[in-house]
């Protein structure tokens, strides 16, 4: 036998050689399971459309489904069809005129007319008209949850009011939820949704989504969504979602969002720009690109979120970007194109020299402290609202929380002159009843009409706090939200909970439609903390050990979920192998001190035991791949397995 042939032999040998141990392997690291899959609101409710029939429905008996999609429960939709193009009107009787919902939607011939305002626990009278035919339906509706927030006070001034409803969203306790004039719920989901709610220009809102990126509040992203839970569009950014948003005149929406990867490891000092056609991020700002991290702290200033920015405001007029920085007790004003500061208003103690020349001298009134919902009015006007914490950054002029009050207050600015003056406020004589240390809203409805939402006050032992109820373990929960014109209160209604913020809207606006909702922007790729290669890998079977961390391992639409409870400090990897590469993530237990939790989702977590999650995006993943779960040294083979 020559040696070329002994050459092949060898290498034909080696072949078979490794496909055998390449079966071996594959064979000894094949998961059983494959890991539970999540379903999304969107991937719901195109299941749920199929169901929509308007086929031999008519006017006279039309198709009534009650919470169509089944994440708000207080609507309906009522669906048939007529011979020819009609107009169709609606009535949903409420208890009084202020009470009563009307609508009349667009001609057709095929018609899914969407029912909001449904009381809860009652069967609803709701009259739907073709000219002057009437048909009057009977819907009857379950009973709110149990643990549902209803006032404990309610004072209107029914001649000066409107049929709009108070659309809350909850920080603790509590959901989604709108009130009429008369206190009654009128409309809320049962998917959570945090921070604002508001209505777009096509008339959907525009709210969170039920998901989060990060701890302990950050969303994946946006829904526009219309009020029947039926969800058009889902943005996801890889910095997620928290606290504000605004739609700007080109359409697109600048949200408060966060740069996980940047180099000093902060939060909420991050503001981008979304591209609505395309979900694209388009522009960005830095805000320690613009600010000094260290300059002018508040008492809750902390390293990593030294800014806290709480809202954001364009203002076309000026082209800029008003933001407000809870942890340095300011608002500032950037240049939409250059990013470059205008001005800041606020106390100037502990800045700076640098920044001295962006002040605002105040001629008139008292400066705002904490403050949140930052807006410029119409006029030129600065609107906030003052939280009041401390009313000083120097820790021997502390005002405590019993003597302290917060208050919606509108400053009048002169950016020529560099000068500032109170021209409006309400609440600080109502004192510390309506002190909120944190979270809160104001809204300008009209010239002299106005909201101001005291979302936060909270209790222990009787004595009012002066930290976020979160943080303070409060046993009682207050906001007190109060309509005012023309500096009369002509509504004011309290809730024994806590809420971020409050918009007056009206029930009906926009269209609904049938479809597939777009899903638009990404996560990226989720970065490895190592990536290598291994012929061969196996670990431990599942023991009581591994079950002590309560590890719960799922699939959505885009990403691998891993939720565990550990002991602080607890070395944690996520391991997905496939094909003799090992991909490790890992998990950080640690706990944050967060000085200003404004949602508080609530965890598991105690002094010791810390429960966290590791998100693990789709992007950069494909096949099939084993999961192995590595804590403290000790690898563990879950029997489960991932497919992207």
């Amino acid at each position: 036998m020559n040696k070329k042939k002994v050459i092949l032999l060898i290498v034909a040998a080696l072949v078979i050689i490794l496909a055998i141990l390449f079966r071996v392997v594959s064979l000894a690291s094949t998961s059983k399971n494959e890991v539970e899959y999540v379903f999304s609101l969107i991937e719901k409710q195109e299941d749920v459309e199929e169901g929509f029939e308007s086929e031999g429905y008519t006017f006279e008996k039309p198709n009534v489904i009650l919470n169509p999609y089944g994440n708000s429960p207080l609507t309906a939709l009522i669906i048939f069809e007529t011979e020819k193009e009609e107009k169709v009107s609606i009535t949903i009787k409420g208890k009084d005129e202020l009470s009563t919902y009307k609508h009349t939607f667009d001609e057709g011939r095929r018609h899914y007319l969407p029912v909001y305002g449904l009381y809860a626990d009652a069967e609803n009278e709701v009259v739907i008209s073709i000219g002057d035919e009437k048909n009057t339906l009977k819907i009857k509706t379950d009973k709110l949850p149990d643990d549902f927030i209803l006032p404990t006070k309610v004072t209107k001034n029914k001649s000066k009011l409107n049929n709009d409803l108070y659309f809350f969203t909850p920080s603790s306790k509590g959901y989604t939820c709108a009130y009429d004039v008369n206190g009654d719920v009128r409309w809320y989901l049962n998917e959570s949704a945090i921070w604002e709610v508001n209505r777009l220009k096509n008339g959907h809102l525009l709210l969170s989504t039920e998901r989060l990126v990060n701890t302990p509040y950050y969303s994946t992203g946006l829904y526009e969504m219309d009020m029947l839970g039926k969800v058009y569009t889902e943005y996801s950014l890889p910095g997620g979602y928290h606290h504000d948003y605004f739609e700007m005149e080109n359409g697109n929406i600048l949200v408060a969002s966060d740069d996980f990867d940047n180099d000093y490891g902060t939060v909420e000092d991050y503001v981008v720009e979304l591209d609505r056609e395309t979900g694209n991020i388009v522009k960005s700002f830095d805000l320690k690109d613009i600010l000094n991290m260290e300059d002018g702290k508040s008492e809750n200033w902390i390293e990593y979120d030294w800014f806290h920015n709480n809202s954001v405001w364009y203002d076309e007029k000026t082209n800029s970007i008003t933001l407000s920085g809870r942890h340095q007790d300011i608002v500032i004003n950037i240049d939409y194109d250059s990013g470059e500061l205008n001005w800041i208003l606020g106390d100037n103690t502990n800045f700076s020299e640098e920044y001295q020349k962006y002040f605002f001298k105040l001629k008139k009134g008292e400066w705002q402290w904490s403050q949140h919902a930052a807006m410029i009015l119409p006029n030129g006007n600065v609107f906030v609202f003052d939280n009041g914490n401390n009313k000083s950054k120097n820790k021997d002029e502390y005002v405590n929380a019993k003597n302290s009050y917060s208050r919606g207050v509108i400053y009048k600015i002169d950016t020529e002159n560099m000068t500032a003056e109170e021209v409006w406020e309400y609440g600080k004589e109502r004192g510390s009843e309506f002190y909120s240390p944190y979270i809160s809203d104001v809204d300008y409805i009209d010239d002299n009409h106005y909201i101001v939402h005291s979302g936060g006050i909270s209790y222990k032992d009787g004595v009012i706090q002066n930290q976020p109820a979160g943080l303070a373990n409060s046993d009682k929960l207050v906001n007190d939200t109060v309509e005012i014109l023309d500096d009369e209160v002509i509504f004011e209604m309290v809730l024994p909970t806590n809420n971020y913020r409050v918009e007056k809207m009206s029930l009906y606006d926009g269209n609904f439609s049938l479809g597939k909702a777009k899903e638009l922007g990404g996560f990226g790729i989720t970065e490895k903390a190592e990536e290598k290669f291994v012929f061969m890998i196996d670990g431990k079977e599942i023991d009581d050990e591994y079950k002590s961390h309560d590890i719960k391992i799922t699939k959505e639409k885009d990403r691998l979920v891993v939720t565990g409870t550990f002991k602080k400090g607890t070395p944690v990897n996520v391991i997905l192998y496939k094909d003799m590469m090992e991909n490790v993530y890992s998990m950080r237990v640690s706990k944050t001190p967060y000085t200003a939790l404004c949602v508080d989702l609530g965890n598991n977590s105690d002094d010791e035991n810390i429960t966290v999650t590791k998100y693990i995006n789709k992007d950069g993943l494909i096949g099939t791949y084993s999961i192995f779960i590595e804590i403290d040294g000790v690898l563990y083979k879950t029997d489960e397995y991932v497919r992207f």
